[in-house]
C-alpha cells in the first residue's frame, strides 16, 4: 500500500534528522573555518533555522 501523506511527512522528518546529525558530527570534526562554513551552508539548506555550536574561544 502506498504511504499516506502523514507517513511521507514523518519519513522526511526522520531523514532530515539523520542528515543533520551527520552534518553536526562533520562540523565538530572540521578543522578550518572554510570547511565549517561549507557544512553550515548545507545544514542551512536542510533546516533554515539551525544553530551550530560556535568554536570554543578559549
Amino acid at each position: 500500500m502506498p504511504r499516506t501523506e502523514r507517513g511521507r511527512e514523518l519519513a522526511r522528518r526522520r531523514a532530515r534528522k539523520d542528515k543533520l546529525k551527520k552534518l553536526r558530527t562533520k562540523y565538530a570534526a572540521a578543522k578550518t573555518d572554510a570547511d565549517k562554513q561549507l557544512i553550515f551552508e548545507k545544514a542551512r539548506k536542510i533546516s533554515p533555522f539551525i544553530k551550530m555550536e560556535p568554536a570554543a574561544a578559549t
